[in-house]
């Protein structure tokens, strides 16, 4: 039998909506797709690279409590409402990924709060080593 655990970060969306975080399931952690809030009081910047800066540190803490690491991530999705707000993020973004070289798509979508400029999506797989 395989592992299978939620793990939450705080964010009033997730008891709100129904969802966790991410999900551990055997070697592959989900992590859902995550904006720029900062869990700890629930506030956001206007400013795109830091909304990057903190979705990518709330993924972070997910993957560290699924025991992964950014270098584990195998798959990301960029999902922003406005595409010329992508390239400015890539320095941030490849921060994270430029080592790793995850499969990646970016969608131009509308997203549930207009204050979000991006949210970020992963998936890992956590090393059997």
């Amino acid at each position: 039998m395989t592992e299978r655990r939620a793990i939450l970060s705080g964010s009033t969306f997730e008891d709100q909506i129904g969802y966790a975080r991410a999900v551990v399931d055997g070697d592959w952690v989900h992590v859902s797709g995550t904006t720029g809030f900062d869990y700890t009081d629930m506030t956001i910047s206007d400013d795109v690279v830091e909304q990057a800066e903190q979705c990518l540190r709330n993924i972070e803490a997910a993957l560290t409590e699924a025991k992964c690491t950014f270098g584990d991530v195998v798959r990301v999705r960029y999902l922003l409402p406005d595409r010329e707000d992508f390239e400015p993020c890539w320095p941030v973004l490849r921060r994270c990924f430029g080592d790793v070289r995850p499969a990646a798509t970016m969608l131009v979508c509308g997203l549930a709060d207009p204050r979000m400029k991006i949210e970020i999506e992963v998936y890992a797989r956590r090393s059997t080593a």
